[in-house]
């Protein structure tokens, strides 16, 4: 792809999306970055970035968001908020939050995209899912479906503008080493559960450089849990039982 493109990447401002903005600035890719955190927002534009602040929980910042960035070439969607809970305690707030900002808020934003990379029959459309949207555990049922939701939409998305030339692709990492996991889960069980079996980001930002501009359906991080949500497909009881000890616990 022409590194002179366009590439908006929602949730910059932290995480995945952070070091995928300065990764593609380092390259020469034109970035808009959005998200929550103005200071980080100021240092990416110092970098390079064009950047917009962005509350995906509120319909208008992205109505004002697709009036400021046109029609970009690639949209990397990254951002993303969660609560690791079991479902009879997790709260009314976080329930629509994990809603709003994972599932509600990039559908509307495809919504609004889609007409113009239509017409020009051109675009690529990443979305940062979750291996929890293939085989869901305990302490994330709410998290689980939102990266489900993602999923199925993107399956039916991938059909409706496949005459367009427009590519989807999901990114489905396992847990990630960030701040997110500290946030979604204060007892701090689930780093502690799966220790070395967290990725880096830079694993998942090379996963990420490595689809722009190229009809990648999905990736799998890491590799073999492509292949347990396959197993987890026919045999989920089997999964579940063998895969408990790295669930998270009370």
């Amino acid at each position: 792809m022409n590194k002179h493109k366009s590439i908006l990447i929602t949730g910059a401002t932290s995480g995945v999306g952070y070091a995928l903005t300065k990764r593609l600035l380092a390259v020469g890719y034109e970035v808009w970055a959005t998200g929550r955190a103005l200071a980080v927002l100021e240092e990416l534009q110092r970098e390079g970035a064009h950047t917009i602040p962005a509350d995906f929980s509120k319909k208008e910042d992205v109505e004002q968001l697709m009036a400021k960035i046109g029609s970009p070439d690639v949209v990397i969607f990254s951002a993303g908020v969660g609560s690791f809970d079991f479902a009879h305690e997790t709260s009314d707030e976080a329930i629509q939050s994990m809603m709003t900002v994972n599932v509600i808020a990039p559908m509307q934003l495809t919504k609004l995209l889609l007409p113009s990379m239509m017409e020009r029959r051109s675009g690529h459309l990443i979305f940062l899912g979750s291996q929890a949207g293939k085989v869901a555990t305990q302490k994330a049922s709410v998290y689980a479906a939102t990266k489900h939701a993602i999923i199925g939409y993107t399956n039916a998305l991938r059909m409706e503008v496949a005459p367009f030339d427009i590519h989807v692709t999901t990114i489905n990492p396992g847990p990630i080493d960030t701040p997110f996991l500290d946030l979604a889960d204060e007892t701090g069980t689930y780093r502690t559960s799966l220790g070395r079996h967290l990725l880096t980001v830079e694993t998942v930002v090379d996963a990420v450089v490595k689809t722009v501009g190229k009809p990648v359906r999905d990736v799998n991080l890491p590799w073999y849990m492509g292949v347990t949500s396959k197993l987890h497909a026919v045999a989920p009881t089997l999964v579940e039982r063998l895969g408990r000890k790295y669930f998270m616990k009370k």
